[in-house]
């Protein structure tokens, strides 16, 4: 008996774990002078993200404190999102330039925009 509780217990544990990841499509806007532009389409994967546009390479998400698109439409820039807003269905985040001369690039932020999720 105590065999089978164990097996429902790890069942229900299971079902009721949620995953902290991108997932879905989404409207990529950039901010541009206090307005927000619509450049493209975004489809998360599992630990990667790809643009309707397929000219446009695959990239790679990174989870960690702060999750990070990495390989974006300049390779020079990443996009930093805070990993408390990933359940939201507007997500705003940072872009940051992997050349700048900063010793830590993520502290200086370029540029910033939203992520709306479509339904």
């Amino acid at each position: 008996m105590k065999y089978f509780a164990i097996i429902i217990t790890l069942f229900f544990i299971s079902f009721n774990q949620k995953t902290d990841k991108l997932t879905g499509r989404y409207n990529y806007l950039i901010e541009d002078e206090g307005a927000y532009i619509l450049k493209d389409k975004i489809t998360f994967g599992d630990s990667i993200f790809k643009f309707d546009n397929k000219y446009l390479p695959k990239g790679k998400v990174s989870y960690g404190n702060v999750i990070l698109l990495d390989n974006f439409i300049n390779t020079d820039l990443i996009i930093s999102i805070p990993k408390d807003q990933i359940k939201k269905d507007t997500i705003p985040f940072f872009m940051h330039d992997k050349k700048h001369p900063a010793m830590n690039y993520l502290d200086i932020v370029v540029g910033k925009g939203k992520l709306i999720r479509i339904k």
